[in-house]
């Protein structure tokens, strides 16, 4: 894959067309997980100086492929260890070893929580308060207004196989706690 069909060319140019959606098609795992780690690119060029953690909301379905997205952001991270979906431990924390602005990446699967109070329960206000943490929660419906407004809403939905169709929000990639 090359060009204009690469989901770095189509990414790279939302920034300039400050597009407000962007619909990212991916044909295998290897480019979805390649997206998310153009997502960290992307976040870096927006940081600004925060008073808050970095907060991805991660949508779609059971198999969709959000934690191939999460292993391509922890990649650009330099997360030395395995990325595995936290369905059953609900929240993992990585430490980062690039030069970016986050220490940890911490990947919360809200899958069995019921409600935003439970979030609480897995120290949701000590690390979404927490500058140096990039956090990305799948199924954030599962805790209703738990996800702060600002956080940066990521959809993928399934096509195929091996075929996958990211909404991603561009615009305002804050991802802030207020």
């Amino acid at each position: 894959m090359s060009g204009a069909d690469s989901p770095f060319f189509i990414f790279a140019h939302l920034r300039i067309l400050q597009v407000p959606m962007a619909i990212v098609i991916t044909h295998n795992p290897h480019e979805t997980e390649a997206l998310g780690a153009q997502l960290v690119t992307t976040l870096m060029q927006n940081q600004a100086l925060r008073a808050t953690s970095t907060i991805i909301a991660l949508r779609g379905n059971l198999g969709a492929g959000k934690t191939v997205f999460v292993k391509g952001i922890a990649g650009a991270l330099g997360v030395n260890e395995v990325i595995t979906s936290p369905t059953y431990v609900i929240q993992k924390t990585y430490h980062t070893h690039a030069p970016v602005p986050w220490k940890r990446l911490i990947h919360i699967d809200a899958y069995r929580l019921q409600g935003e109070e439970e979030l609480t329960t897995i120290g949701w206000d000590t690390f979404a308060t927490d500058p140096k943490n990039l956090i990305v929660i799948e199924w954030p419906e599962q805790v209703g207004r738990g996800v702060p407004t600002q956080a940066l809403d990521i959809t993928i939905n399934h096509i195929d196989e091996s075929t996958r169709e990211i909404n991603m929000p561009y615009g305002d990639t804050e991802g802030s706690v207020e």
